[in-house]
């Protein structure tokens, strides 16, 4: 691994280009840190520490089973926090997230229970709903000129009414299908999950290696060896020991009914997390997204077509909530008049901005919303097992995501100042 100071030289084309060496790389990103350009570090360093103070105060937060329960309990808040990143891009907001998530779940619930659907039709249809809605949103936002403010504050009233009639009137719809509720509440096997967890490190590291030697071949600056080796060696860490943890037997009677393995959910969260990275940071589409949220009329003056692009992410968004809400209706099994409401909005926009999402648009990455739901899954569970009422729970979430759109603004201000954005 080199350390020293001095950047190399190279030879690509026929031009001499400055490769970065593993200590200017780091002076970099200091530099870019200390510029306002914070990323993810302020809640990954929260959740570091969150984890630290509830492992210290309740031994079963580090157990395997409330490990495993972090995923189940926050995969409807992670996915609809996924596609809020994109709304919130444009600088836009969405508030019917939540209970558009309930609608959709609640459409599945019917049709698989009232009208005898197999899954591979009322999953379907769920997500159909989650387009319409995000359409029909995208098109008053984009087209008629209403604020989205306004727009989705009127579609969250009327989606709770909506959600009202139909389980008429507040009925609970309980679903059986095997494959809906296994969804948040099963594990992959033992030898898959293994298999699962070594397939990703490869993955990752082949993207990386791949993805060097292709600027390497265009002359263009590449990340040193040494930082790609540190970042496939850290996730490499991270999969395998989490891997490891859920793979460990976390029933209380095994010969009743064995519970191991890595939970279904995590595949799934991580597929939608690798395809919406790919489609913001490699796509056209994504460039698109950034420059109409970083500067709207000069998009529109680079002929980017800034109605089709603000109508898709009201789309994504609401896509993402039908996902979310398939999966709150499995983890419960059922659906009530409640699923999508209550705290889930708060907490899914709480997890975008918390993962380091702006609110000012122009600025975010898929990962926030993984990052930012993890924090939001910890505070709520490890202040539950430390016996923390709702009020109290409110108060400290509420409190973290007031830092978190600080430390925003205030990397924004720092940005500005020294010329950095």
């Amino acid at each position: 691994m080199t350390t020293s100071a001095t950047p190399t030289t190279t030879t690509a084309g026929g031009l001499r280009v400055a490769q970065p060496t593993v200590a200017s790389h780091l002076h970099e990103y200091w530099q870019r840190v200390r510029g306002g350009d914070l990323g993810s570090l302020p809640a990954v360093l929260g959740l570091i520490v969150l984890s630290l103070i509830f492992a210290v105060a309740r031994e079963t937060f580090t157990s395997p089973l409330n490990f495993a329960n972090l995923f189940n309990q926050g995969a409807q808040v992670v996915f609809i926090a996924m596609g809020l990143i994109f709304v919130l891009l444009l600088g836009e907001i969405d508030l019917s997230a939540g209970f558009a998530s309930g609608v959709c779940g609640a459409v599945m619930a019917i049709l698989l229970t009232n009208h005898g659907w197999p899954w591979y039709g009322a999953i379907p249809a769920a997500l159909l709903t989650g387009v319409v809605i995000g359409l029909v949103l995208g098109l008053l936002i984009a087209k008629v000129g209403i604020p989205s403010f306004v727009v989705t504050l009127a579609a969250f009233l009327g989606f709770q009414g909506l959600l009202l009639v139909l389980l008429g009137g507040g009925v609970n719809i309980s679903i059986r299908d095997s494959f809906v509720i296994a969804l948040n509440n099963k594990n992959i096997p033992v030898l898959w999950s293994w298999i699962l967890a070594v397939a990703a490190v490869i993955g990752y590291a082949l993207v990386q290696l791949n993805r060097r030697r292709a600027r390497a071949a265009r002359g263009l600056v590449t990340d040193p060896a040494g930082v790609v080796l540190l970042r496939v060696g850290g996730l490499a860490v991270i999969v395998l020991a989490m891997t490891a943890v859920l793979t460990q037997e976390r029933a209380v009677n095994p010969a009743i009914n064995s519970l191991k393995g890595v939970p279904i959910v995590v595949p799934i969260i991580a597929a939608f997390l690798i395809l919406w990275t790919f489609v913001l940071g490699r796509t056209t589409y994504g460039r698109h997204v950034y420059a109409v949220g970083g500067n709207t009329e000069a998009a529109r003056r680079a002929g980017i077509p800034v109605d089709r692009i603000r109508i898709s992410v009201f789309v994504i968004g609401s896509f993402m909530a039908a996902i979310g809400g398939i999966l709150a209706v499995s983890r419960a099994s059922s659906v009530d008049p409640n699923t999508g409401g209550s705290n889930i909005l708060l907490y899914s926009v709480g997890a975008a901005v918390i993962g380091g999402t702006s609110l000012f648009g122009g600025k975010g990455k898929v990962i926030n919303a993984v990052i930012g739901g993890a924090v939001i899954a910890v505070i709520d569970n490890g202040m539950g097992l430390m016996g923390f009422s709702s009020g109290q729970k409110f108060i400290f979430t509420g409190l973290i995501l007031l830092v978190a759109a600080s430390v925003d603004a205030l990397a924004r201000r720092r940005a500005a100042a020294t010329g950095t954005r």
